[in-house]
């Protein structure tokens, strides 16, 4: 028996329970790792709320993410043998597997080995901000050097992430923050500018930045009505990228007749985690940037698995910096 998170209805942090649960061994293509650690993601308090883009079945787990040690491996499985200290990236869906608990079976496929030395708490504050931030501006926002990018809601971890592979593709991070107290965080976290929206007008900033020429990409968390307001600041050629929905009010892109020039859509981490191809190169990008220290993974706060309430009620007063992680005792 092993404990896991499960709820069984949606709702706040409060339906979420800590359960004994038979977790057998893995089936073909399939892993059971000890968990050791796991970051929080917003996909997964809107999961839990009933607000993601598909149901959860009850009793439902939770986890995109995780960090431990494998314990057994499943038939066609090549690459991974017990003992092996793996973390876990976002690439199934959470209907079919979950990382909140002490063991977990989970796809081979979205299983990394960790780089030696690498503790269980950073491995799980990597892979869906990094992976997030690597899919939308490295490959899918073109971003060169000497381009703009605009990070809305750049206090989270994907936030974070951005910026600093902004900086290690040689662009120009422009952060917001609706929090003046994070303005220097931002600023020391390594965003070029950080535009207080609460305070400062974000599209006079952004002509003042990038002298009336406007950003590469926008690379969105909040949506919203206030989406509309993004899209102008995109120059021609350049995207609007929304990976989150913070804002839980309609969002509409901008159709190409009203923005012509610029590329509107929603953005998911799959798009690189269930393509072979992509994910290698990813894990690549990400593994480089981890050992020249180019990418360093902030995390906020640790949590104990039996305060997993408590950690999603933080993670959902926004205001962290970073990633909050869970950490699990054996």
């Amino acid at each position: 028996m092993s404990l896991r998170v499960e709820f069984d209805e949606t709702g706040g942090p409060e339906v979420l329970r800590l359960r004994d649960v038979e977790v057998g061994g893995p089936g073909p293509g399939e892993l059971r790792i000890r968990v050791d650690a796991f970051g929080l993601n917003r996909a997964e308090a809107m999961f839990r709320e009933g607000r993601y883009f598909y149901p959860p079945k009850f009793p439902s787990g939770l986890g995109y993410e995780a960090a431990g040690v494998v314990e057994a491996v499943g038939d066609a499985v090549t690459g991974f043998a017990p003992g092996d200290a793996v973390a876990v990236v976002p690439g199934f869906l959470l209907t079919d597997y979950a990382t909140y608990g002490a063991h977990a079976l989970v796809p081979a496929a979205a299983t990394v080995h960790r780089a030696p030395g690498s503790d269980p708490v950073t491995a799980a504050a990597v892979w869906m901000t990094y992976l997030t931030a690597y899919g939308a501006l490295a490959e899918d926002g073109r971003t060169e050097p000497g381009d703009a990018v605009l990070i809305t809601a750049a206090s989270s971890g994907v936030g974070l992430a951005a910026i600093q592979t902004a900086l290690r593709v040689g662009a120009v991070p422009i952060a917001t923050t609706r929090s003046a107290e994070k303005k220097r965080r931002l600023l020391d976290a390594g965003a070029a500018h950080v535009i207080v929206t609460g305070t400062e007008d974000p599209a006079e900033r952004v002509r003042q930045i990038t002298g009336g020429r406007g950003v590469r990409t926008v690379l969105d968390s909040v949506g919203g009505p206030g989406l509309r307001d993004l899209a102008p600041l995109v120059r021609p050629g350049g995207s609007l990228l929304l990976y989150g929905a913070l804002d839980p009010r309609p969002a509409e892109l901008p159709t190409a007749e009203e923005r012509p020039g610029i590329t509107s859509r929603f953005f998911t981490v799959f798009e690189v985690t269930q393509d072979a191809d992509r994910l290698r190169r990813a894990v690549a990008f990400v593994r480089e940037g981890l050992d020249t220290e180019a990418l360093t993974p902030l995390v906020d706060r640790t949590f104990d698995l039996t305060e997993i309430v408590e950690a999603h009620r933080y993670m959902e007063s926004n205001g962290q910096v970073g990633k909050i992680v869970v950490t699990v005792r054996h």
